[in-house]
């Protein structure tokens, strides 16, 4: 197949754009690389010796998306483009419903217009709300209790998707509520590169150990957990990147949803305590009190995703806690340099 990436420059994306093109497949990225750079394509090139066909433009402009794709064919679509920072989401509600609602409503005219009937959707489990249950399934509710426009950005995106599909019979859609993406690949040449401060847990650590900052803060050590800091479950890039081509290759005509998580949790202090010993640096932290909205566990039940698509996590922690830190390590200052 011939995929385009929305948003393939990316941490997620250009994982993915490298395991798509490792199984033969051809990749065309579209980005505006607000938040990404080129050279993360450039360097998925370089590892994979393929080359990607890369579009820069903004996909919440119709216009400017068409021009860029105007010659370019494509056979499926992978759709990450968006913003993703829960908190800058609730500084910015506007911008964050505006970007991530209009880039879903903009590719979806351009599936039908060309009859492109396959799409992957980049969601979140922060569409689950407040867990209702140890490890959460699909099953649980959606939309309820959301405590930020960045997830009802991801679950109105998810309804958007089936209400397209109901008028749309012949499209094959699935929606993969991700977990916490962590690590990169192994030869440390691609990894998370966030613009300005992180907003979530490792690449922050990573930095701390790299020296780029000063100490982590940590939000609470008061929760029911096994050591009073909130537990998340972790998953590497790269099995999360195989998720993607799996849930590409099992499409059917409307809409499936899978999360896409290890099934085990990792608290914020064992978290530290991993990347300490993949690095062999001290990552200094200091409590803070809790932050609101902050969740005590958050853990996938990933059964349905095995079940259905094949696919289950093969890496640990500790694997995702060495390959972020052959990234970081070997790009301090992430593709800048």
């Amino acid at each position: 197949m011939r995929v385009l990436l929305t948003g393939g420059a990316g941490y997620i994306g250009s994982h993915t754009a490298l395991v798509l093109l490792e199984q033969g497949h051809q990749v065309v990225v579209l980005d505006d690389l607000s938040n990404s750079s080129r050279e993360s394509v450039r360097r998925v090139e370089e590892l994979t010796g393929q080359e990607i066909v890369f579009v820069q433009a903004d996909l919440t402009d119709p216009h400017a998306t068409r021009a860029g794709l105007d010659d370019i064919a494509f056979d499926a679509v992978i759709h990450f483009a968006g913003l993703k920072a829960v908190g800058e989401s609730v500084e910015q509600p506007t911008r964050y419903y505006r970007v991530n609602l209009d880039s879903t409503l903009v590719l979806l005219d351009l599936m039908r217009e060309r009859d492109v009937t396959r799409l992957v959707f980049s969601s979140s489990a922060t569409v689950y709300g407040d867990p209702q249950t140890p490890l959460i399934a699909e099953t649980h509710p959606v939309g309820v209790g959301l405590t930020n426009p960045y997830g009802w950005s991801k679950a109105m995106n998810e309804q958007i998707i089936r209400d397209a599909a109901a008028a749309w019979p012949a499209l094959a859609a699935v929606n993969l509520r991700y977990f916490n993406p962590v690590g990169a690949h192994h030869s440390g040449r691609i990894g998370e590169d966030p613009s300005g401060i992180p907003n979530n847990l490792m690449p922050y650590v990573a930095q701390v150990a790299v020296g780029r900052r000063e100490r982590l803060a940590v939000f609470g050590d008061d929760y029911p957990t096994v050591d009073g800091t909130g537990v998340r479950d972790y998953i590497h890039v790269m099995d999360l990147a195989e998720g993607h081509v799996a849930a590409l290759t099992h499409a059917e005509p409307g809409v499936q949803a899978f999360n896409l998580g290890s099934g085990v949790g990792t608290s914020v202090l064992e978290a530290v305590r991993g990347f300490e010993e993949a690095s062999g640096r001290a990552v200094p932290y200091a409590i803070h009190p809790r932050r609101a909205g902050d969740l005590a566990t958050v853990v996938a039940d990933p059964a349905l995703a095995f079940e259905r698509l094949g696919w289950r996590t093969t890496r640990s922690f500790t694997e995702a806690c060495r390959d972020a830190w052959a990234w970081q390590s070997a790009n301090p200052r992430g593709y800048a340099g």
